[in-house]
């Protein structure tokens, strides 16, 4: 018999090659086995040699299948296995799809629906509640890059204004993420007007705190974190509220890691229309960076001021279609600003701060915004402190960055 042949070095991970080491293992197995069958003379021995040999062929067999599923697995599941693979102990915990299904009690309460997911209310094994977004497979991408942008930017966070990520499910029929419990559910059913009639409309104080609440949140990602993550898709649904109203940034499934002090290179616009900044669409108004989320923030900020969408086609009057213009021109006129709930001279302040700083937020290009560290302080501060900025001059229904844009996003 040939010398037996050493396996490849465990250090350098191929699964493939200590396979194919074992199949040749089996081979040389099963020679030696017919070897040892052509040299019996007893009718028993013949019979155990030919289980013997049968063993030898079962096993051959089972390691060719395991083998087949290994490299099936792999190419349904790449990103999954190079991520577990790089975080190792830092991942978030990983479910199974029966886990996903025990802890929603058979997906018993359905807390909302999206047009890619649906989230449902759950409970752990140490009685902690969670939400489980279940993500519909029709609407996954590719390999599902989304899903793994989302778990690896919200397990590279740790702050009172970021929704923690409690776990993950990934298999071939279910994909879910298990996240902190929200009970006051999203910002943009306590700010719009349809919705005050149901949830009660906040005070002004406690929406000025929310703000700042978002606005710190947004200044960790841009500034806090090893790698500075943009998110992308700023807006009040994605805002959520826990029961002391304090604010929590969630879904990252469109967020990106960008080296501080960058720009950052995109090939494709990203974000939900309305709250995208001008640069994301198109490149003649500046490069995109933290600054894209910048001008999310400001367009939120509005909304939570004027309980509304800020382009509302369904307006009285065409000049009030876009809010930010609006509110803008009343605002420079010293008019009265028509907000709901304003009672006193200090709700009026703070309803006029958080309008000015929205304002700078939305300036049109870029380098004319502040950084979420000047919003920061902005919202700190006091009114008298803060100049009226220049009038954003696009983002009206008739006029758009696509209309503006001369150049290829790039």
């Amino acid at each position: 018999m040939s010398p037996a042949k050493s396996p490849p070095s465990s250090n350098n991970g191929d699964r493939r090659g200590y396979l194919d080491w074992r199949v040749s293992r089996f081979i040389d197995l099963f020679i030696a086995s017919n070897t040892y069958i052509s040299s019996l003379d007893t009718g028993i021995g013949f019979v155990s040699g030919v289980i013997f040999a049968f063993a030898i062929i079962f096993g051959y067999k089972t390691i060719i299948l395991v083998s087949q599923t290994i490299n099936r697995k792999m190419k349904k599941d790449p990103n999954v296995e190079a991520y577990i693979k790089k975080y190792g102990s830092l991942a978030p915990k990983r479910y199974h799809s029966s886990d996903i299904k025990k802890m929603t009690n058979s997906f018993r309460e359905k807390l909302g629906e999206g047009g890619f997911c649906s989230v449902y209310k759950g409970k752990l094994e140490d009685g902690r509640l969670v939400a489980v977004k279940v993500l519909k497979l029709d609407t996954i991408k590719g390999n599902g890059e989304e899903f793994i942008n989302e778990v690896i930017s919200i397990s590279r966070t740790s702050h009172v204004n970021i929704v923690s990520l409690l776990g993950y499910c990934y298999t071939e029929n279910r994909k879910a993420l298990i996240f902190e419990f929200m009970p006051n559910g999203s910002l943009e059913k306590f700010i719009h007007k349809e919705n005050v009639s149901t949830s009660g409309r906040l005070a002004w104080e406690k929406l000025q705190e929310i703000a700042r609440g978002i606005a710190r949140g947004l200044e960790y990602l841009h500034r806090g974190c090893n790698t500075r993550i943009l998110h992308f898709d700023i807006k009040p649904h994605n805002i959520l509220l826990d029961e002391d109203f304090c604010p929590k940034i969630s879904d990252f499934g469109l967020a990106k890691p960008c080296p501080k002090e960058s720009a950052i290179s995109m090939v494709d616009a990203r974000g939900t229309a309305g709250y995208i900044a001008p640069e994301v669409f198109c490149r003649n108004f500046g490069r995109v960076s933290h600054k894209s989320d910048v001008y999310s923030f400001g367009m939120m900020i509005l909304e939570m001021v004027g309980g509304r969408k800020n382009i509302d086609v369904a307006a009285d009057h065409s000049s009030e279609m876009y809010y930010p213009h609006w509110v803008y021109d009343r605002l420079q006129q010293g008019n009265n600003l028509g907000l709901l709930g304003v009672m006193t001279s200090q709700d009026n302040d703070i309803a006029k701060k958080m309008i000015i700083i929205g304002l700078w937020c939305i300036q049109t290009y870029p380098v004319h915004r502040p950084s979420m560290n000047e919003v920061l302080f902005m919202l700190e501060g006091s009114l008298d402190a803060l100049k009226i900025p220049p009038k954003p001059f696009i983002y009206t229904p008739t006029r758009s960055p696509i209309n503006l844009c001369t150049a290829p996003i790039l």
